[in-house]
């Protein structure tokens, strides 16, 4: 028997829904590096204007390094799915998993080379290779490797930090050379200026060095990701409620706390690591309990449909916001870039999103899934594609 790949009628709601407000919070915080020169500021100390501070701070706490390890656990749950699938019906996932991962790596890749150098599509490829051929273990051994291999990196780092001194006060970074061949080429340069400062940047952004790194950010929140959905923790969700209650309360109030900290007290070393890689994925977790308990009350998929409808066509919908971020701030588009304070960038950003939403009800309207879910599928699946 040929292995399928996941029908309509057996999609999650509350799944979409939340790939649907990853894509929102995720976009929010890739519109910094639309417009401004990133990664070679502090974004933190870049802005001097008192309403671009605390739109800046909001967004630290509220949104920034919580939303892609929220759809990093969607990855390893939606990746774990289709090999529960695949063992019901006696077939092996393996070769269709790993040819399906190569593909969006593909896809990753020259996303990444030809319109925005920030892609993450192939570290998650990358990361999903490990976690498929972790997938055979039980969903205690995943969480548990995650856990261990999370663990491992906050020892090490802490170590680090500590050695450079906790209560030590962040030098402001700055590479000014960097950021005026950056504004140069988006901000006054044609397309071929920006191509070329994007393989800078992508070289910056994707050396030797994160692919490391990211088996210890993005790998473990796969693994505990896969082992919610062989513990069918969404689908058993009404069942489990104390459990997502607990969840959510326990990861909103103690994420924010920590992400709030070097806002709060003075900003070290210590308080910016824990905000990122401890209070970030924590406040994720909460996020994720509070949308899952919501989508148990009837009237709030309904409302929240829309972000379902983005979340069915979210790598379409990923790869869609960079065509429209590049050419609204690129000099061969808009030639915005430089040029929009942090409100107008949040304001663009939930217009973005509202689009997407109108264009998401009309072709699933006439289709079943996004047009590069479709090739997708047919790459992988070596099979005609009927979308319609």
């Amino acid at each position: 028997m040929e292995l399928k790949p996941t029908m309509l009628q057996e999609r999650i709601a509350t799944l979409d829904i939340l790939r649907g407000i990853s894509l929102l919070g995720i976009l929010l915080v890739n519109m910094f590096a639309f417009y401004l020169p990133m990664p070679y500021i502090d974004l933190a100390s870049w802005f001097t204007t008192p309403s671009d501070i605390v739109w800046q701070q909001n967004l630290d706490i509220y949104v920034q390094s919580s939303f892609y390890p929220l759809f990093a656990m969607l990855f390893g749950y939606g990746l774990a799915m289709q090999w529960r699938k695949a063992q019901s019906r006696e077939q092996n996932f393996y070769a269709i998993g790993l040819r399906r991962l190569s593909v969006l790596f593909v896809f990753g890749l020259l996303h990444a080379v030809l319109i925005w150098w920030g892609d993450i599509l192939m570290v998650y490829a990358f990361c999903g290779v490990f976690l498929v051929l972790l997938l055979r273990l039980h969903p205690i051994w995943l969480l548990s490797i995650g856990i261990m291999i999370s663990g491992v990196m906050q020892a090490f780092m802490l170590f680090v930090v500590g050695y450079i001194n906790f209560n030590t006060k962040i030098d402001e970074y700055l590479d000014i050379t960097s950021v005026e061949q950056a504004i140069t080429a988006y901000g006054t340069g044609s397309w071929v200026d920006a191509f070329m400062q994007r393989l800078t940047d992508l070289s910056f952004q994707a050396g030797i060095g994160m692919w490391f790194v990211a088996l210890f950010t993005i790998l473990p929140f796969m693994l505990i990701g896969a082992a919610a959905s062989k513990w069918r923790l969404v689908e058993r969700a009404r069942e489990l409620k104390w459990l997502w209650l607990a969840l959510a309360v326990a990861g909103l109030a103690i994420g924010i706390f920590i992400k709030s900290s070097p806002i709060m007290f003075t900003r070290t070393y210590l308080l910016d690591y824990l905000k990122v890689y401890i209070g970030g994925p924590i406040l994720a977790v909460g996020y994720t309990g509070l949308i899952v308990l919501l989508c148990l009350l009837p009237v709030v998929p309904k409302l929240l449909s829309p972000f379902a409808k983005i979340g069915r066509m979210s790598f379409t919908m990923y790869i869609l916001q960079s065509v429209i971020g590049t050419c609204l701030f690129y000099q061969f588009g808009f030639g915005l870039y430089g040029k929009v304070n942090v409100a107008t960038g949040v304001l663009i950003a939930v217009s973005i999103i509202i689009v997407q939403m109108i264009v998401a009800e009309i072709w699933l309207a006439k289709w079943q899934q996004g047009p590069l879910e479709a090739l997708w599928r047919k790459l992988t699946y070596k099979t005609k594609t009927k979308v319609s």
